[in-house]
C-alpha cells in the first residue's frame, strides 16, 4: 500500500483579481466609452464580446478555497542522490497550479536555485507537481518554502502566491565501501573477530602443545600425537572485540567543496572517511566512539550495532569549521579514553593543537593512527605575490613537524580509500603482540 503523503491544508487569504481582468475591465470600458464620446456604435461590437468574455468567466461561483501539502520523496539521501520535492494541490474548479520550490543549499535543482513547475487539475482538482532535485553534498540542507499560485476563470481570479512550510533533508555523507584489514593493536572483550594476545577456545592457530587436564578430545592433534609418542592439541588464542575511536578534527576546511561531483575540502574528505571507517568497524562488531573538533566540539560514547552507525552518520552532518578565530582553536583531551583503544585521528594538520595532542597520547600509550586529509591542491584563499613562497614555507614547516611526530612512532597516511590502514595496522598489531617489560 503506498504512501497517502501529508495531510493537504487550508491555504490563507482569498481569491483575487489579476493584472488580467483589470485590463480586461479598462479595455471593455475604454471601448464603450469611446463609442459614447465619438458616437461610433461600431466600437460597441469590440467591447461587447470582451466584456461578454470576462463575465462568462466570472459566472461560476467562486471556487472553494485551494488546500495544499509540500514533501519530500526522502528525508535521508545519500550524496549524489535524486530526490523530488513534491506537492499535491486539491483546488476544484481551477484552471492552472503553478509551484516554484526555492533552495539555498546544496540539494538543488537540475537547472538553476529554483524549479517552477505547473500543471492542471484532473476532473477531481487534484494535481501533482514534483521539482526533481539532487543532493550534491552531506549536511542538513533546507528545500523550500515552496510556493503555490493557482488561477481560475480563464486567469481572471488569483489564489496566492502562499507558501508552504519548508523541509530539512539530511544528506548522509557519500562514502566508498571501505575495506581493509580487521587487525587492532590490543584487542579486549569477550567475544568478536579479532586476534586476542590470551589463550582460549577460538578458531586462529597458535600453535601446538602437550595434552593437559581440560583440554577437549577434537582438538588432538593426532599426527603429531603419533610422531611424538603422547598426546598432542591444537592451541588457540581467543578472539576479542575492540573499541576504536574515531577523532575527527574539522578545526580547519583547507580547500572549497565542489559537492560529491566537483573537489572534495578538508572536512569533506574527514567527514567521509570517518564514515567509512565508523560502517566497516562496526559491522565487524567493534565498539566505535566518535569525537569531533569543529564549530562545536561532540563526543559520542563507544557503543557497537547499527543504531551507533546512524547516531555517528547524524553527528556527522552537523561538523564545520568555526568561522571566527581569534586564534588557533583548541583540541580538548578526551575524557574516559580507553587504554587499549585503536584511536585513529582524521585531520588536515594545520596548526601546532594536533600536533601536540598526537604526540600526549602516543606517549601515553595508546595505538595512534593519523589520517592526513588536506587536500593534495589546497591552496590559500587569498593570493597575493608572496602566496606561493609562503605556501611552500607553510609545507615544509608542516612536514618538519609530521616527520617529529613520526619519529614517536605515529604511523602517517593519507587517506586514499580502501586499504589505506592496512599496513600500519599491521605493524601496529604485530608491536600490539611483543611481550612489554615493566620497570
Amino acid at each position: 500500500m503506498s504512501d497517502p503523503g501529508p495531510p493537504l491544508e487550508p491555504f490563507g487569504g482569498g481569491w483575487a483579481p489579476t493584472a488580467a481582468l483589470f485590463r480586461t475591465a479598462a479595455l471593455a470600458s475604454g471601448l464603450a466609452l469611446l463609442a459614447v464620446m465619438l458616437r461610433r456604435p461600431d466600437l460597441l461590437y469590440l467591447a461587447a464580446p470582451i466584456a461578454l468574455a470576462a463575465a462568462f468567466g466570472l459566472r461560476p461561483r467562486r471556487p472553494d478555497p485551494p488546500r495544499a501539502a509540500f514533501s519530500l520523496t526522502e528525508d535521508v539521501p545519500l550524496e549524489g542522490a535524486e530526490l523530488r520535492a513534491q506537492v499535491q494541490v486539491l483546488a476544484q474548479g481551477a484552471d492552472v497550479v503553478a509551484i516554484a520550490v526555492p533552495v539555498n543549499g546544496w540539494v538543488q535543482p537540475l537547472a538553476g536555485r529554483t524549479g517552477v513547475v505547473a500543471g492542471r487539475p484532473d476532473g477531481a482538482g487534484i494535481v501533482d507537481l514534483s521539482v526533481p532535485l539532487t543532493a550534491r553534498r552531506w549536511g542538513r540542507h533546507r528545500v523550500g518554502p515552496a510556493v503555490v499560485t493557482v488561477t481560475a476563470a480563464g486567469g481572471l481570479l488569483r489564489w496566492g502566491p502562499q507558501p508552504l512550510p519548508e523541509r530539512t533533508v539530511r544528506v548522509l555523507p557519500l562514502a566508498e565501501r571501505f575495506v581493509g584489514a580487521a587487525d587492532v593493536p590490543q584487542a579486549r572483550g569477550s567475544v568478536g573477530v579479532h586476534r586476542s594476545l590470551r589463550p582460549g577456545e577460538g578458531s586462529e592457530l597458535s600453535g601446538i602443545r602437550a595434552f593437559g587436564a581440560g583440554d577437549r578430545l577434537r582438538r588432538i592433534n593426532w599426527r603429531v600425537s603419533l610422531r611424538a609418542g603422547e598426546l598432542h592439541v591444537n592451541a588457540t588464542v581467543a578472539e576479542r572485540d575492540a573499541e576504536v575511536v574515531v577523532f575527527l578534527d574539522g578545526r580547519y576546511d583547507a580547500g572549497a567543496s565542489g559537492g560529491i561531483d566537483g573537489a572534495a575540502s578538508g572536512i569533506d574528505i574527514g567527514v567521509r572517511a570517518a564514515a567509512a571507517l565508523a560502517r566497516f568497524y562496526l559491522q565487524l562488531g567493534d565498539r566505535v566512539r566518535l569525537i569531533t573538533h569543529g564549530e562545536r566540539v561532540l563526543s559520542l560514547p563507544a557503543a557497537a550495532g547499527r543504531r551507533q552507525l546512524t547516531r555517528m552518520l547524524d553527528a556527522l552532518l552537523d561538523v564545520r569549521a568555526p568561522h571566527v578565530r581569534t586564534g588557533e582553536p583548541e583540541i580538548v583531551d578526551p575524557v574516559g579514553l580507553d587504554p587499549r583503544a585503536l584511536v585513529i585521528l582524521l585531520s588536515p594538520l594545520v596548526g601546532v593543537t594536533v600536533f601536540d595532542r598526537a604526540a600526549a597520547l602516543t606517549r601515553m600509550g595508546h595505538p595512534l593512527v593519523v589520517v592526513d586529509t588536506l587536500p593534495a591542491d589546497a591552496t590559500p584563499p587569498v593570493d597575493s605575490d608572496w602566496t606561493d613562497l609562503a605556501l611552500r614555507i607553510w609545507r615544509l614547516q608542516r612536514s618538519a613537524k609530521m616527520h617529529r611526530l613520526a619519529e614517536l612512532g605515529v604511523p602517517i597516511v593519507a587517506w586514499q580509500g580502501t586499504g589505506s590502514l592496512d599496513v600500519v595496522l599491521r605493524n601496529l598489531a604485530r608491536a600490539g603482540s611483543v611481550p612489554r617489560v615493566r620497570p
